[in-house]
């Protein structure tokens, strides 16, 4: 009976977190789009008299905004992130990198090689995504020169003591590198290793993505050090048997 009780209690508790995250995400983008709004109009409407001063500064408000959006929407996701069960289907990893590829359109020079044959897994397709958009859109967003960067994707089956059937897939990029004093620091939420000036986003992404392959049963990491470029480890069960949830 007591463990009956606390299981409602957690997932009366997860409703409300879904409830609240969802309203606090919808209700704050009500007067985002408002101030975006305004901003396009009096940049329209006086755009013979503002001093480019000015102009610069409408650009910025618009871009914290945009910023805002963002934040509200990986908060969202982060909140839902483990939680939610879609059903197992059938999933090409070879298609699913170019789609996340065309989806986050790299710049112009910026290379995503698949490294070898990626497997046909059958999983949950949304949690399985979000992992691999997030961890190709880390790569891009961090890299010091876009335009010689590259991300070579790979995957290989791993043993465990447990005997679970799991694969590793591995995203080993050229970027600038991370401190090891940093590896624990970026998988936390709002997390950034350059100013937000410097880089759009939220800082939740890779949050995201931990929290994700963990609920799964697996686990994530960063190998890197400064100017070595950076490589991420996720593993991810083979197969799921059943439909969930």
């Amino acid at each position: 009976q007591r463990v009956e009780q606390r299981t409602a209690e957690v997932q009366r508790s997860n409703r409300e977190l879904d409830q609240f995250a969802y309203v606090a995400s919808h209700d704050l983008k009500a007067p985002l789009r408002a101030i975006n709004l305004l901003a396009t109009w009096i940049a329209q409407d006086a755009a013979e008299f503002l001093p480019a001063a000015s102009n610069e500064h409408l650009a910025k408000l618009q871009g914290r905004v945009r910023r805002m959006e963002t934040l509200l929407d990986d908060l969202l996701a982060y909140s839902r992130a483990g939680r939610q069960r879609h059903p197992a289907e059938s999933v090409d990893t070879n298609e699913l990198v170019h789609s996340m590829v065309e989806l986050i359109a790299p710049p112009p020079g910026f290379q995503v090689n698949v490294i070898g044959q990626l497997p046909v897994l059958r999983v949950e397709r949304t949690p399985f995504e979000t992992v691999f958009r997030n961890l190709i859109s880390n790569a891009v967003k961090h890299h010091h020169n876009p335009a010689t960067g590259v991300v070579e994707i790979s995957a290989h089956d791993v043993e465990t003591p447990e005997q679970k059937h799991l694969i590793e897939f591995v995203f080993k990029d050229n970027g600038p590198g991370i401190d090891p004093a940093y590896h624990q620091r970026i998988f936390e939420m709002f997390q950034t290793l350059k100013p937000r000036d410097q880089v759009e986003g939220s800082g939740i992404g890779l949050a995201v993505a931990k929290r994700t392959v963990e609920s799964r049963g697996g686990s994530i990491q960063v190998e890197s050090a400064l100017g070595e470029g950076a490589t991420f480890r996720f593993t991810w069960p083979k197969h799921t048997a059943t439909t969930l949830g």
